[in-house]
């Protein structure tokens, strides 16, 4: 039974490496799977692989929905780029690595969806290593360093799905353990800036210069009369900070009974979702504000419409992948033979779940190359287990929820991660030139980042 899970794991994992998709392909894992446990096809299709799908798009719909409209809208009327432009002239072509990994942890903890950062990013990135002489292949794990980090999974606030994941399971907020992910945020982009300016030093000190330049050079079309300025350009940025902030304590303060004031439904919460709810809103307004900033960009380029549908289909993809990935963890996780690895990952305990959860967050994130994916099978089928065991051992569920934000943000980022290989197109490198880097920044510093808070929360005892 064991073995029938392993070759699911290992069909999955590579069907995701190879680029196909795993909305079609993940419930044919999973059937793999319940077949060698000799569960029927059909009911186990119907009744646990497509409930538990339904569910996760239920809860997390609108913010995939309004963070990458909002992602789009920030793209398309300049904000992202007037932003990134700012920083990058304000720190210099010397100091590109800080200017670049600033730039995409702003536009990231702004509400800036990760995959849309790289495109605004990248054409300022390659001005600045280009007149600092700074190899190109550097670039990719420069953005890396701020958008894939730190900003996306430590900060307490951010707006990232990484973040807002484990509020649904352990019924936290997104500034969940805010001296924990604090103090990881600043080893990540310490220990990234330092490894990255290392590797600079290295490879010029080896006398590569910034390399070929080819149909990857971003082209120089800007129409500068519609240029916004960068303080305005961060208003719905702050929207988004301000708005998470207030509105978290404001919500809180609601009476659960608010729920029944509509009909009742299947799929119902019995608790006022949080997190979840203050994000939304959040979003509908940076998203107002957004048009509003970038209103004279909108009707000189006739893009406004574009931007909405863009944003709108791009959300659809992105949900049903991570949707396909959590109906597969939870016929996985309903087979007997997950109960024995359960067990055995249940025991790697040294007196606290947060080994064992960063663990197996860490390795589900890896196999399905996605860090909601991954998070949202672990917690689909542990989370329970480990905020009773938390509350048995004096683990607050705060603390819980960011050691599993952050271990999302370690294996997630192997080689066939989407956002790595989409990473890596925009700025026309291959995996051997850049890929060193993005692992290091990505996946090596926040892995390793993740253990040592845990190691010292534990060795010191503290419970939040």
């Amino acid at each position: 039974m064991v073995l029938g899970i392993l070759l699911s794991l290992i069909l999955l994992t590579f069907i995701a490496y190879r680029g196909l998709s795993v909305i079609l392909f993940a419930p044919l894992c999973a059937l793999l799977a319940a077949i060698t446990a000799g569960l029927p096809i059909m009911p186990t299709y119907t009744e646990f692989f497509m409930p538990r799908a339904v569910i996760y798009i239920k809860n997390f719909f609108p913010v995939f929905l309004l963070g990458a409209v909002f992602g789009k809208l920030m793209e398309e009327n300049g904000c992202a780029k007037a932003i990134a432009k700012f920083v990058a002239e304000k720190l210099g072509p010397k100091h590109a690595i800080v200017a670049v990994g600033i730039s995409t942890a702003f536009l990231t903890y702004g509400g800036v969806s990760m995959f849309v950062v790289p495109f605004a990013v990248y054409p300022f990135a390659y001005i600045l290593f280009k007149t600092a002489g700074i190899p190109r292949r550097l670039i990719p794990g420069s953005i890396c360093l701020g958008s894939f980090t730190f900003s996306m999974t430590a900060m307490p606030g951010s707006p990232q799905i990484q973040n807002m994941i484990p509020a649904n399971y352990f019924g936290t907020t997104l500034y969940s353990a805010p001296v924990f992910g604090l103090i990881g945020a600043a080893i990540m982009c310490f220990a990234s800036i330092g490894w990255m300016q290392w590797r600079q030093r290295k490879l010029m000190g080896a006398g590569e210069e910034f390399g070929r330049l080819d149909h990857r050079a971003p082209p120089d079309t800007e129409d500068e009369s519609l240029a916004i300025n960068p303080y305005l350009a961060m208003i719905p940025l702050f929207v988004v900070l301000i708005g998470n902030v207030v509105l978290t304590r404001v919500i809180q303060g609601w009476d659960h009974a608010v729920l029944g004031l509509v009909p009742a439904a299947p799929l119902a919460a019995t608790k006022i979702p949080v997190a979840n709810w203050a994000l939304i809103i959040s979003l509908v307004a940076a998203i107002f504000i957004a048009v509003i900033v970038g209103r004279r960009q909108f009707a000189a380029k006739k893009n406004l419409a574009t931007a909405l549908n863009a944003g709108a289909i791009g959300s659809l993809l992105a949900i049903m992948n991570t949707a396909s990935e959590v109906g597969y963890g939870n016929v996985v996780s309903s087979l007997p033979g997950f109960e024995s690895v359960k067990q055995a990952l249940l025991g790697i305990d040294f007196g606290t779940p947060l080994v064992s959860e960063a663990l197996v967050i860490n390795v589900l994130a890896g196999i399905t190359g996605s860090a909601s994916g991954g998070m949202s099978i672990a917690l689909e089928a542990m989370g329970q287990y480990y905020l009773e065991w938390g509350a048995r051992v004096g683990i607050g569920p705060e603390l819980l929820h960011r050691v599993a934000a952050m271990a999302s943000g370690g294996f997630d980022s192997l080689p066939h991660n989407g956002a790595i290989i989409t990473l890596l197109a925009i700025c026309g490198m291959s995996h051997k030139e850049s890929y060193p880097d993005c692992g290091m920044v990505s996946v090596v510093i926040p892995f390793a980042t993740t253990f040592f808070l845990v190691a010292i929360w534990t060795l010191f005892g503290f419970t939040s």
